[in-house]
C-alpha cells in the first residue's frame, strides 16, 4: 500500500492539473460560504462597515464580469509561457527534465490562483439580481472577489520573476541535485557505522541448495519501466507462502512482456494467486520516476553534462555545474549505509534478493558517460579528477575508494590520449597523482 500511494502521489504531484483542481474545489465551497453569510449579513449593517461593497447591483456585475474575464484571460497566458519554457529547456538541457518542470509547484500554484479566481467571480455572479422586484447585491462575495482579483496580480508578478529563473542552468542543476539529495536520503537513510556494520559471512548470502535448476520464473504481463517494487509486500508474501524470492529487476529497469521479473523457490509452491500477488508489487509506468530509481536523477544530470559537451551546444561549464553536484552525491552516498540485498523473515529465514544498487553502480551511473564524451575536454577531465580527490576523503569504506580509483585510472587514461598538447597532458598527470594519493592514503 505505501508503494501504491508513493506512485499515485508522485503522478500527481508532477502534473499541472492536480493542484489547480483542488484550489477549483475548494474556491467553490468558499464561494457558497461567501454567498450563505451574505444571505445572513444586514445589507445596511455592510454598507455601514466601510471596508465591504457598498454598490449597486450593476457595479457588482461590471467588477465581477471584469475580474473573471481577466483572470482566465491571463490563466492563458500564464500557461503559454509556461509550454515555451518547456520547450526551451526540453531542447536545451534535455526531455527527461520536464519533469522536474512539471513538478513545480509554484507554476501549480499560479494557475490554481488564476483558474479559482475566474470560478469564484463566476459563481457568485449568477446570485447578483438587480432586474426583478427583489435586488440582492452579496456585499461580502464581491468583497472578497475583489481580494481575489488583487491577489491575482501578485501571483503574476511572482509568475513574470519565477519563469527566467526557472531556466537558468544553475536554478534546474540545484533543484535536479536538491531531489536527488532527497532520494538518498529516502532510500539510504542511514549513516554508515563501520563500527555497527554487520557482516554477512558467505553462509548467510547463499540461496538454497539447487535454487539456480529449481527456481521458477515469474514473467511480466506488460512493458514498461519499473517505477518501484512493494519489497515489504514480496517480504511478507514470502514469509507466508514460504518461499524464497529473488527479484532479476530493479526500479528503473525496462521490462518488456514475457520478460523475467523474479524467481520462486521452491517449485510445488508457486500458484496462480502467488503469481499474482508478485506481479502485483510491481508498479510500471512510460518513465522512470525517483521513487525508488536513484539513478534516475543521476542520469538527469549526466544528461546535462552531456549535452553541455556535445559540438552543437560546446558549454563545459554547465558540465563542470553537473560535476561539482555529482561529487556531492557520492560523498552522500558513500556516507551512507547500502542496504543488503538479503531480507529475512522474523525467524531468520531468508526469504527476499533483492536487486540493490549499490557505490559501484551509482559512481559507474555519474561517471561513465561524461568521461566518454568528455575526454578531450582538458578542463572536464581534471575537474574529475580532482572532484574524486575532494570526494576521496569522506569515503569511509575501502571499496569505495578502490571504485573511485578505478575511474580515475580510465579518466587519466582517455585524457592523456585524447590531449594534443604536452602541457595538457601533464596537468592530467598531476591532477591524477594527487587523486591516486587521496584515494590510497584516505
Amino acid at each position: 500500500m505505501k508503494t501504491f500511494l508513493s506512485t499515485t502521489w508522485e503522478k500527481l504531484s508532477s502534473s499541472y492539473w492536480f493542484v489547480p483542481t483542488i484550489m477549483a474545489f475548494v474556491a467553490t465551497a468558499f464561494s457558497f460560504l461567501t454567498i450563505h453569510l451574505d444571505s445572513i449579513i444586514n445589507a445596511k449593517w455592510a454598507r455601514a462597515a466601510g471596508w465591504l461593497w457598498a454598490g449597486g447591483p450593476e457595479g457588482a456585475r461590471s467588477v465581477l464580469s471584469t475580474i473573471a474575464g481577466s483572470t482566465i484571460t491571463v490563466a492563458g497566458v500564464v500557461f503559454s509561457i509556461t509550454i515555451v519554457a518547456l520547450t526551451l529547456a526540453s531542447s536545451q538541457f534535455g526531455p527527461r527534465l520536464l519533469r522536474s518542470f512539471m513538478n513545480d509547484r509554484g507554476t501549480q500554484i499560479v494557475l490554481g490562483v488564476f483558474v479559482s479566481t475566474f470560478l469564484y467571480c463566476l459563481l457568485v455572479l449568477r446570485t447578483v439580481r438587480g432586474v426583478d422586484a427583489v435586488t440582492v447585491v452579496p456585499f461580502l462575495s464581491v468583497t472578497c472577489g475583489i481580494l481575489f482579483g488583487v491577489t491575482s496580480v501578485g501571483f503574476l508578478i511572482y509568475f513574470i520573476h519565477h519563469v527566467p529563473t526557472s531556466i537558468l542552468a544553475g536554478t534546474i542543476l540545484g533543484r535536479v541535485a536538491s531531489e536527488l539529495q532527497s532520494t538518498i536520503d529516502r532510500l539510504y537513510p542511514d549513516e554508515f557505522d563501520a563500527a555497527r556494520e554487520p557482516a554477512e559471512t558467505d553462509s548467510s548470502k547463499r540461496l538454497p541448495p539447487r535454487f539456480d535448476e529449481e527456481a521458477r520464473p515469474v514473467t511480466s504481463k506488460e512493458s514498461g519501466f519499473i517505477q518501484a517494487i512493494g519489497d515489504d509486500d514480496l517480504l511478507k508474501l514470502a514469509a507466508r507462502e514460504n518461499l524464497v524470492i529473488r527479484m532479476r529487476r530493479r526500479p528503473g529497469d525496462f521490462a518488456a512482456e514475457e520478460s523475467i521479473l523474479a524467481e520462486i523457490w521452491p517449485p510445488d509452491r508457486m500458484t496462480d494467486e502467488v503469481v499474482e500477488q508478485l506481479r502485483a508489487a510491481y508498479f510500471f509506468g512510460w518513465h522512470r520516476t525517483p521513487i525508488q530509481d536513484i539513478e534516475f536523477a543521476i542520469d538527469q544530470l549526466v544528461e546535462v553534462a552531456v549535452r553541455a559537451l556535445s559540438p552543437g551546444i560546446n558549454d563545459p561549464f554547465t558540465a563542470m555545474t553537473c560535476l561539482e553536484w555529482l561529487g556531492a552525491t557520492l560523498i552522500r552516498v558513500g556516507g551512507r549505509r547500502i542496504p543488503s540485498p538479503y531480507r529475512y523473515d522474523d525467524e531468520g529465514e531468508l526469504r527476499l534478493v533483492a536487486d540493490e544498487t549499490d557505490f559501484d553502480g551509482i559512481a559507474a551511473a555519474a561517471l561513465n558517460q561524461i568521461r566518454q564524451y568528455g575526454a578531450k575536454s582538458v578542463g572536464v577531465m581534471v575537474l574529475m579528477l580532482d572532484v574524486i580527490s575532494r570526494v576521496a576523503a569522506k569515503l569511509p569504506r575501502a571499496e569505495d575508494r578502490a571504485t573511485l580509483l578505478g575511474h580515475a585510472q580510465a579518466i587519466r587514461d582517455d585524457a592523456v590520449v585524447a590531449a594534443q598538447n604536452p602541457r595538457d597532458r601533464s596537468d592530467i598527470e598531476k591532477a591524477f597523482e594527487l587523486a591516486q594519493r587521496a584515494l590510497t592514503e584516505a
